[in-house]
């Protein structure tokens, strides 16, 4: 499974999940796939991290599409413009933002100022009230802790993190562990790669969720 076809995964999963909350609330069915896409965007943030040319413009790209995806997030979930809670770009902006500082040179051994950048990444995502809160945060580091370990110690692992701050949600939330597989047999490959592509992956978060909203409305 490489790059491409993760993000599908993800994407897809995604969408039957939001389809369920939006028009059949009641049934769990949905709720449960998409607690697949998840932890599948957390390992590709960091995997993003690590191989793109330049962090920053990845960052202002999360950024960007945060915001044009906020009124469309609003309007699908809660049908009207608000800021009690905030969409998922925003929570891996500031998982990203996380990785960024603490993989700055003058910090990388400084256990303090790691500490700060942690406890900054996840008192922001509760204050902004963003999509998964700090649970979030903790999957997005956590990713980013176990990368360098083998990929059976880096699952059991998250496997065990997951179990505990899945504790912190409904129960429902422990079927994020159906993640862990797809996850396994990534292969480190991108796959097709080009603009377009990337863009309709961005793209495709407001526009579904402009849809779910007119279809609902």
């Amino acid at each position: 499974m490489n790059v491409l076809f993760l993000k599908a995964v993800a994407l897809a999963t995604m969408i039957i999940d939001h389809y369920g909350a939006i028009f059949h609330s009641g049934e769990n069915i949905y709720r449960i796939i998409g607690r697949i896409a998840f932890p599948v965007y957390c390992f590709l943030l960091v995997e993003g991290y690590f191989h793109t040319s330049n962090v920053k413009k990845y960052g202002k790209r999360l950024l960007l599409f945060a915001f044009i995806s906020e009124i469309p997030f609003d309007l699908a979930f809660y049908g009207n413009v608000g800021f009690a809670h905030q969409n998922i770009f925003f929570t891996l902006f500031i998982g990203l933002s996380a990785i960024y500082f603490l993989e700055k040179k003058d910090q990388k051994y400084n256990f303090d100022k790691r500490s700060l950048v942690i406890a900054a990444a996840g008192i922001l995502a509760m204050v902004l009230s963003v999509d998964y809160s700090i649970m979030g945060v903790i999957y997005i580091l956590s990713f980013y802790f176990t990368r360098n370990f083998s990929k059976k110690r880096q699952l059991l692992y998250m496997a065990v993190i997951m179990l505990f701050t899945n504790l912190m949600s409904s129960p429902l939330q422990q079927f994020s562990l159906l993640a862990l597989p797809f996850i396994y047999f990534y292969n480190g490959e991108p796959g097709l790669k080009n603009k377009f592509l990337q863009i309709m992956f961005y793209a495709a978060y407001p526009l579904h969720l402009l849809l779910f909203y007119l279809l609902n409305k």
